[in-house]
């Protein structure tokens, strides 16, 4: 089978070297998988596809260019959606670091700058998000890669040595995404990640904590704060009592002065959700929640007052 020019490189240990789009980007479609016979020449075929899935493509400053190539990676993105999701047996040891790469290259990047200020001159009622041109695109690398970790045969013995604190990091810093639909899939991608290789489970909570450091007390601001919130309300839920103390500081030290931004509207229902499910594990946790919520109450702000007041019933109502 033919290869193509541009195809990731791998170091010797596996991990991912960083891919500069290449100049001749010119891709031939490739047999079909279904059409292989042997196992062998599948698992080649499905290399050989993830590393033509490698090579990038303009999708926002120059959309017209490129249009044949970009139909081949389109419909060879399709067809190994289709093909993990049907047949079984097909990820093997050789797939892991071609499909983490392959993830890599086309979705780490840096992101557009923000269309909207920070700090206390952000309205977000008044925002219209950017939506990203590339996404048709980046969404089809983001299924294949949400049913590469979704599949029966996956394995976190293999997956860890790829998918690294490196890797998680990179991914969450995409929850500032403008796009609320790469928000989704970024969320989707670190719920699935977080539920499968247990070794990065506390790494993911702390990098998080940071993120609503920063947002709280720096940017006054962050696009993924509901999203991130959602993964906070699973972890939450699936927390065994008593509760250690890294759990019960996160919510005294992170999600209570959450309550103090100004674009809490945005993500207050997640928020409120998260405090109160604190509350049901541990109902002795209720009285220091109150007094917290009231060292962060808004002045003179009807819409915020009614928010707390709201939580506050919860709370209440969860403790009677």
């Amino acid at each position: 089978m033919e290869m193509y020019v541009g195809a990731p490189c791998l170091e010797e240990d596996g991990k991912m070297l960083s891919l500069s789009p290449s100049k001749n980007k010119e891709l031939e479609a490739l047999p079909l998988l279904k059409n292989t016979a042997a196992a062998s020449e599948r698992e080649e075929l499905f290399v050989q596809k993830l590393r033509q899935c490698g090579v990038l493509f303009d999708f926002v400053t120059d959309s017209q260019s490129d249009l044949k190539c970009k139909e081949v990676k389109r419909c060879a993105l399709q067809e190994m959606v289709e093909y993990i999701t049907t047949q079984e047996g097909v990820i093997t040891e050789p797939i892991y670091p071609e499909a983490v790469n392959m993830f890599s290259v086309n979705v780490f990047r840096a992101l557009a700058p923000s269309s909207s200020p920070n700090g206390t001159d952000f309205e977000p009622e008044k925002v219209k998000p950017t939506l990203d041109a590339a996404w048709p695109h980046l969404q089809l690398v983001y299924e294949l890669f949400l049913k590469f970790l979704e599949t029966p045969d996956f394995q976190p013995s293999i997956a860890e040595k790829y998918v690294d604190k490196e890797f998680v990091s990179q991914l969450l810093d995409l929850y500032n995404a403008e796009d609320s639909r790469e928000r989704e899939f970024v969320k989707l991608t670190n719920h699935k990640i977080y539920a499968k290789l247990l070794n990065l489970r506390r790494y993911i909570r702390e990098q998080v904590y940071n993120i609503f450091h920063h947002s709280i007390y720096e940017t006054e601001r962050h696009n993924g704060i509901a999203e991130m919130l959602e993964i906070q309300a699973s972890i939450i839920n699936g927390l065994a009592l008593p509760l250690r103390e890294e759990h019960i500081a996160s919510l005294f030290d992170v999600l209570l002065p959450l309550h103090k931004m100004n674009c809490l509207s945005v993500y207050h229902s997640q928020l409120a959700f998260c405090v109160v499910k604190f509350v049901e594990k541990d109902a002795s946790l209720a009285e220091r929640v109150v007094n917290g919520l009231f060292e962060f109450w808004p002045e003179r702000h009807s819409p915020k007052e009614e928010m707390f007041l709201n939580e506050l019933a919860e709370i209440l109502a969860m403790i009677a």
